[in-house]
């Protein structure tokens, strides 16, 4: 599955990542979206629920987690993937493969590291880690060219 969002995405991603990493503590943004055929999903929007953070963890509590699929619902897009920020290194931490919030197979959990203080839209891709949840509901890394076939920034 291909995963195609903008720079504006990404932009408005970072920029969250960066003023909750400002505050000491990590952030985590949703992507919404509508799949485009049977490959790929479009993301249209990025989502940021209300969260309980730390400076090494977040949470979504469940109201915020029922206000986000009412949000699905009326808008009728997908939750396609998460975007959090870590204090140091970008990793899949036992605490983030538990508590994903993406949990179907295929889904994207992509970890910005040093609350994205670093990162701009044109290295995303270089400096973001990317994990996807596989058959046996297990985070794996991604590698460059799995990368290349997953996820894209699109420039219209």
């Amino acid at each position: 599955m291909l995963v195609r969002c903008s720079a504006q995405i990404l932009d408005d991603t970072i920029s969250a990542l960066r003023a909750r990493g400002a505050l000491g503590i990590e952030c985590v943004v949703l992507w919404l979206g509508k799949r485009s055929g049977d490959a790929e999903i479009r993301i249209a929007e990025t989502y940021i629920p209300d969260q309980i953070a730390a400076r090494d963890y977040f949470e979504i509590p469940a109201p915020a987690m029922r206000d986000l699929m009412r949000h699905l619902r009326g808008t009728r897009q997908i939750l396609a993937c998460q975007v959090h920020s870590h204090p140091f290194n970008a990793f899949h931490s036992t605490a983030d493969d538990e508590w994903a919030i993406v949990r179907h197979e295929g889904a994207l959990s992509i970890v910005v590291p040093r609350f994205a203080s670093e990162v701009r839209a044109s290295t995303f891709s270089r400096d973001a880690a990317f994990f996807r949840l596989d058959q046996g509901d297990v985070w794996r890394s991604l590698s460059q060219a799995e990368l290349a076939m997953t996820f894209q920034v699109s420039t219209l």
